[in-house]
């Protein structure tokens, strides 16, 4: 009998087999009638998994695998309740990290800003220069969520002479150690200590929106805030709010709220940098994933134990 799994988009995957036959890919584009006879569910952080979906998903499919690291976009619950296993991709780590801290520095160095000023053409002896920038080097470094990606990102910011503070569940006695890293018990003592904060924590019931207006009015004047975790981490209008009163200096986003729609009121700054989710994207990233995640439904299907369960 040939195995079955569903796609949630298409996507440009191998020839893969299970049990020594290969499998039969299908994609689903509204018919659930798909899913007949189909064991998993392969999708991607951009498709959400709501407890509707998957309680009208037949009693055949065992494994909703997700290709990416975050499962914010699945519905746990309803999955555990239908006794159906989720499956990540855990290997996006360095690739996420080169990007928070490449967003980073364009957004202090108003990168995108100044070469938006040399391709209109206003480069010029009268004009020599268009937006001037903040160090890097030399400044405090806030981590909010010191796991694997925010001790990644430590690990560049040592290069650069920073000092790292961190905001994580619980404290992390090696990541001090190999970091230099300093411990503050809440968000506020880290948003009131630091120059630019970066966000690596999970998108939680806790933690949405954990960048609010009360959260900003603790960060010091002319802080830069980075996001490349989730975009429901941050409250858009209280940013937007913090961005026009000068609060905030400068902001990197990757991340955003109900992408791939955002919020309009970011294209309004020079001093935003604004990129489309691209943490892990890079030829090597992906392919990564995308390896991971059949290694799981390869598992799945030949009963073997899943490498990467959430």
């Amino acid at each position: 009998m040939t195995d079955i799994i569903v796609l949630s988009r298409p996507l440009p995957l191998p020839p893969i087999s299970a049990n020594g036959s290969a499998i039969e890919v299908r994609v689903f584009e509204g018919d659930y009638a798909v899913f007949t006879g189909a064991k998993v569910y392969l999708t991607t952080a951009l498709d959400a998994v709501s407890a509707d979906f998957i309680n009208t998903l037949p009693t055949s499919i065992t494994l909703i695998a997700n290709i990416g690291i975050g499962v914010d976009n699945i519905d746990l619950n309803a999955a555990k309740a239908r006794s159906i296993s989720v499956t990540n991709t855990p290997v996006v780590t360095e690739d996420t990290a080169d990007l928070a801290f490449g967003l980073l520095l364009a957004t202090c160095r108003r990168l995108g800003a100044n070469e938006r000023f040399l391709r209109s053409g206003q480069w010029s002896k009268q004009a020599p220069m268009a937006m001037m920038g903040n160090q890097v080097h030399g400044k405090k470094l806030g981590i909010v969520g010191m796991g694997n990606i925010g001790q990644a990102v430590a690990r560049r910011a040592k290069a650069f002479n920073m000092d790292i503070y961190y905001y994580n569940r619980s404290q992390d006695v090696e990541a001090e150690a190999n970091y230099q890293a300093h411990y503050c018990d809440s968000l506020a003592s880290l948003l009131s200590t630091v120059d630019i904060i970066s966000l690596h924590c999970p998108l939680t019931p806790e933690s949405k929106q954990i960048i609010n207006a009360d959260s900003l009015a603790n960060c010091n004047d002319g802080a830069i805030l980075i996001n490349t975790g989730r975009g429901g981490l941050i409250d858009d209008n209280a940013l937007i709010d913090a961005l026009k009163s000068g609060k905030i200096a400068a902001a990197g986003l990757d991340v955003f709220d109900g992408e791939p729609d955002f919020h309009s009121g970011y294209l309004d700054f020079e001093n935003v940098t604004l990129t489309p989710h691209i943490g892990s994207a890079t030829a090597e990233c992906r392919q990564a994933m995308a390896g991971k995640a059949l290694q799981n439904v390869i598992a799945m299907l030949e009963g073997k134990p899943l490498s990467t369960p959430v």
